[in-house]
């Protein structure tokens, strides 16, 4: 395998649906477009997932969570592909990448985004490096749902409108949502690498029964977020057609409650990218 097919494994593409679902869903909500904003707050969002995922290799490989003993998709780092040099490089690039976005960013929208970019850089750092890293704690789940669900949809709408909507908080929920059932998905197929880890997922602490009841939820969330939208506005009855993909989920959660976590990763992130083409493509009609 050479170099770049191992960057690009390590960023971890089939994930990041869950960035481009809530800026591509905020973009479209708004009454006006501006493309380097646009451009600009996605190359910020797709760098600091991208800088977590290369954070994430890294720090599990580091904290024993990710060995050989682990059942989902290889990692770079517990497969030795790259170094420890390298991965630490590339985290610095890709975060300084979000850093200097951020800055254009706040350049355009004031103070309010400089803090809230500086927030979340600081919590994509540590999800799982440091002492008390979000994801060893079961504050995962928190963060992935509101960076990548109400707050990008908020914000990205804000950059285009310079106006808070609660429209766009209130459509934010079905990508955080669906983002946290890919993560969710993830934590079951982990669970027994993660406990002798000590890593304390939501699914370690309370069980794979519970991590079932809640990537269920997550899905009935984001399905009736668009009639949460119906009823706020009186209009966009079309964005129902975004709910009938749980036609797509029901095989799909039928399996996860059968235990089968790995085959069942790539079609929940696959999930998302049909929800998320279904809003933008209904939402005008």
């Amino acid at each position: 395998m050479n170099k770049t097919a191992i960057w690009i494994q390590a960023s971890r593409p089939k994930t990041l649906i869950a960035t481009l679902s809530p800026f591509l869903i905020g973009t479209i909500i708004a009454s006006s477009f501006s493309f380097l904003p646009f451009l600009m707050t996605l190359l910020t969002g797709l760098s600091l997932q991208i800088g977590i995922n290369f954070a994430n290799d890294y720090y599990d490989h580091q904290k024993g969570a990710d060995t050989s003993r682990r059942r989902g998709p290889t990692r770079v780092m517990q497969a030795e592909l790259v170094t420890k040099e390298e991965m630490r490089l590339a985290m610095l690039f890709t975060f300084s990448i979000t850093a200097l976005s951020s800055l254009y960013l706040t350049h355009i929208g004031g103070s309010i985004i400089g803090w809230t970019a500086l927030f979340f850089l600081l919590a994509g750092i540590f999800y799982t490096a440091g002492p008390y890293p979000l994801a060893y704690l079961g504050l995962g789940d928190l963060f992935v749902i509101t960076l990548f669900g109400p707050v990008a949809t908020l914000l990205t709408t804000y950059l285009q409108t310079h106006a808070f909507s609660f429209e766009a908080l209130l459509v934010g929920l079905a990508p955080g949502c669906l983002a946290n059932a890919i993560l969710t998905n993830n934590n079951l197929r982990d669970e027994q690498e993660d406990r002798l880890a000590n890593k304390k997922t939501l699914v370690v602490r309370f069980g794979t029964q519970f991590g079932k009841h809640l990537y269920l939820a997550c899905l009935i969330v984001a399905f009736l977020t668009p009639i949460f939208l119906i009823i706020n506005t009186k209009s966009h009855f079309w964005t129902l057609l975004a709910s009938a993909s749980l036609l797509y989920a029901y095989p799909i959660t039928v399996r996860i409650y059968r235990g089968q976590f790995i085959s069942q990763f790539p079609k929940t992130a696959r999930l998302q990218v049909i929800y998320t083409l279904a809003f933008i493509l209904s939402y005008f009609l």
